[in-house]
């Protein structure tokens, strides 16, 4: 049994027209002979009726500290409302389909509720319809947890279900529908010459997405790289290629395709909201060690860390800055900090050892007067921080100064 699973976003599915290209989809691999597991988000985005957020304010409006237990009971109708519209517009067009929540498909969590994990997958239920050829429509982003509650799995759980079940169901491959033609080389609404990207790796579109480009959760892309499941970036509005994910090309060959082969870099991301500390603190071993363990009982998550010998720099979420300063007013350390900045991050897993790339970075950023305030490494990427509001000229630069739009 050839096995496909197709999630399909909020976007694809928040009007009738829309729903029925998302039908045409289903329905073209159907007739090319795949078994189709279908997985969806919940219908449209913040604002729409039955989005996620929308749910989550039915309560927080009234009750901001209301549980996370009830919480997840409430948001998973999302995407059963979303499953159960699909399902009937397929029966609709003579089609046979079982649709399940997360429970009934056999996902099971850990009790984190709200960004719960999936420990296993009973694929049986699954492939015993898909014996029967019946489409098998899943609600995304939920799972029922040791203890029979009901579980959600956090932002982007929809792309981590269907990426677990096409491991659980050795599919074939998994194809993620959404609003845009595939990854590319930037921001399309930043960069107008950004350009799709036909391949990429799992490590470099893992980078993409946990530096700030909306293209698939990174958590999606681990589960799917563990066991080397293809995976298709596509949209739901048109009938483009897409981007393909995985680690090497069909023939086994090379990790990149030849069209790839001679660029240095695969894109170029970035991410707002970010602030810059900078903390006065002599060399004491017993202070240092006592403000990092505060910062994470609070859950402050640093990026960008430098520590020197009498000053600590780092970065955190914009939102954070309040706690931040009573933390650190509390300890009576003297600090600095500057709001409103933006993490910029080349990516491309050939720049490791690679002469001249930070040059390149900062000749292009300086010649147009942008200061980098910080910056930060790893074999793939290049971070660098500027104010938000050069975000967009520096990624626009960098995106030229490499070559990206050719």
């Amino acid at each position: 049994m050839n096995i496909v699973v197709q999630k399909f976003g909020g976007t694809s599915l928040s009007t009738k027209e829309r729903r029925e290209m998302v039908v045409d989809k289903i329905l073209e691999a159907k007739t090319k002979g795949k078994a189709v597991v279908v997985v969806v988000s919940a219908i449209g985005r913040k604002g729409d009726p039955y989005a996620t957020d929308s749910l989550r304010n039915l309560i927080l409006a009234d009750n901001p500290s209301c549980s996370l237990r009830t919480m997840d009971f409430l948001m998973s109708c999302g995407e059963m409302i979303s499953a159960s519209v699909l399902s009937a517009l397929l029966e609709q067009h003579g089609e046979k389909v079982i649709v399940l929540n997360g429970a009934q498909a056999g996902i099971l969590t850990d009790d984190d509720f709200s960004n719960a994990e999936i420990i296993s997958i009973d694929e049986k239920k699954i492939l015993s319809y898909l014996q029967e050829e019946k489409i098998v429509v899943i609600c995304g982003f939920q799972g029922i947890s040791q203890s029979g509650d009901i579980t959600t799995l956090g932002r982007g759980g929809s792309d981590t279900t269907a990426t677990a079940l096409g491991v659980a169901l050795n599919a074939e491959f998994v194809e993620i529908y959404t609003d845009v033609d595939g990854i590319m080389t930037a921001d399309p609404n930043v960069v107008p010459t950004a350009k799709i990207i036909e391949e990429i790796n799992y490590e470099e579109v893992f980078q993409m997405a946990d530096k700030g480009a909306k293209v698939i959760h990174p958590r999606a892309v681990e589960i799917a790289q563990k066991d080397n499941l293809v995976v298709k970036i596509k949209n739901t509005m048109s009938k483009h290629p897409g981007t393909s994910i995985h680690h090497y090309r069909k023939n086994g060959e090379s990790r990149y395709s030849t069209k790839m082969k001679e660029k240095l870099l695969t894109a170029i991301t970035h991410k707002d909201s970010i602030a810059q500390v900078s903390i006065f603190l002599e060399d004491d071993l017993q202070l240092e060690s006592t403000l990092l363990t505060t910062l994470a009982k609070n859950n402050i998550s640093i990026d960008m860390i430098n520590f020197f010998v009498n000053k600590k720099i780092f970065t955190i979420d914009l939102s954070q800055v309040p706690l931040l300063k009573k933390i650190l007013n509390e300890l009576e350390l003297p600090f600095e900090i500057i709001e409103k900045c933006s993490k910029v991050t080349i990516i491309g897993n050939r720049i490791t050892g690679i002469p001249g790339v930070m040059a390149t970075i900062v000749s292009a950023l300086s010649k147009e007067g942008i200061k980098i305030l910080q910056s930060s490494d790893s074999h793939s990427t290049i971070s660098c921080l500027v104010k938000e509001d050069e975000a967009t000229r520096s990624v626009n630069i960098l995106h030229n100064a490499f070559n990206l739009s050719v």
